[in-house]
């Protein structure tokens, strides 16, 4: 249920600001967790997409999960908000919560992007291939699905309170808010997505076999990182980042990758999860936030480097044996390359920290009187 609590948005006349409802944690929990429902639906529907052949129609099992988890979703997010709706006239959207607002409005976009798709699908087929992710009702479906999980996120972000939130359990809306959100963007990258590969084809980009495909997997793992940095980043901009929060993200991540990998790449998920582990150990000890820009800049960079070492260590240990010989070429791993990645991921992460939680300017020295 929505709390009485209130929030003042501050203005430069705070008398006559009207109070904001708030919502409770509770309320902020269950609507993550429908939107975790919400999210599974895309991941089963791109899991058919990458792995069922001759998908011709609309109305499969995997479209039931996954527009079922937004009817539910939207009529949870619809009772939140009944107090904007009484009197029989326009919304009042002053009425609704903090951070709901625009999750109302992405309500209607998403019904809307459905049945464009549904026109789409109708007229052109069913994409099978990379188009999917270039569809216009996709992009449609995806933009406000963004908007409507990280409501609980926008929660967050606004309330104040007299005593810092710290700690997973106090902040696991907006954490497992910001992970659905990461893995929303992966999947319309999965063209440049380093977590779908197979332990296999990942030793093969360590040798001097084909440029190439070396070039796309390094590639990819450039994309990858930033989509799992750019949210830590972003939690540790407002506050102390909780322990757990990157086992959390990886975890989500992860089952998105295996659903498209058709749960092929399952070892490299493992490994990744093993990762999200070491990352936290890192913010355990640091404690990175804003406030602390160093530490933070430190972490970012660690995280880089320890995800991406095991990401290679795990592809070169569960990986099959490589013959000696291709095409009458001795096979030959290219050292810079298994030593060098994690290190231009760490470096990557360090530029990120800095581009996004820049250090605060000193306050102004008064002018001297004349």
């Amino acid at each position: 249920m929505v709390s009485t609590e209130q929030e003042t948005i501050p203005t430069e006349s705070a008398v006559d600001t009207p109070a904001r409802p708030v919502t409770s944690y509770r309320t902020d929990l269950v609507t993550v967790l429908l939107g975790t429902w919400f999210t599974v639906g895309l991941m089963v529907d791109a899991w058919a997409h990458n792995n069922v052949p001759q998908l011709e129609t609309f109305f499969t099992p995997w479209h039931a999960v996954f527009y079922w988890g937004f009817i539910v979703t939207a009529g949870w997010i619809l009772w939140t908000c009944r107090p904007a709706f009484r009197g029989g006239r326009l919304p009042d959207f002053r009425a609704m919560p903090v951070g709901y607002p625009a999750s109302v409005v992405a309500l209607g976009a998403f019904a809307l992007s459905g049945f464009l798709d549904f026109l789409w699908h109708t007229v052109f087929g069913v994409e099978q291939n990379i188009d999917i992710l270039f569809s216009p009702s996709h992009l449609g479906l995806v933009t406000s699905m963004l908007v409507i999980v990280t409501t609980p996120l926008r929660t967050a972000w606004a309330r104040r309170t007299a005593e810092p939130v710290t700690g997973l359990r106090a902040l696991l809306p907006a954490v497992l808010s910001m992970a659905l959100a990461a893995t929303l963007v992966l999947l319309f990258l999965q063209y440049a997505n380093a977590l779908v590969f197979r332990p296999g084809s990942i030793v093969v980009a360590l040798t001097d076999l084909e440029e190439f495909h070396t070039s796309n997997v390094v590639t990819s793992i450039l994309v990858t990182n930033a989509v799992l940095i750019i949210p830590l980043l972003t939690l540790a901009k407002r506050w102390t980042l909780p322990v757990g929060s990157a086992t959390v993200l990886y975890a989500v991540i992860g089952a998105l990758c295996a659903a498209i990998a058709g749960f092929e790449n399952l070892e490299l998920i493992a490994g990744l999860l093993v990762a999200g582990v070491l990352v936290d150990l890192a913010a355990l000890w640091l404690r990175p936030s804003a406030a602390r820009p160093a530490r933070l800049r430190a972490y970012a960079a660690l995280a880089g480097l320890l995800t991406w070492a095991v990401y290679l260590a795990t592809a070169v240990l569960t990986a099959p044996p490589l013959a000696p010989m291709v095409d009458g070429a001795a096979t030959r791993f290219v050292p810079e390359i298994y030593t060098g990645v994690p290190v231009v991921q760490a470096l990557f992460g360090l530029l990120l920290a800095v581009v996004l939680v820049p250090v605060a300017a000193p306050p102004a020295e008064p002018a001297a009187s004349a």
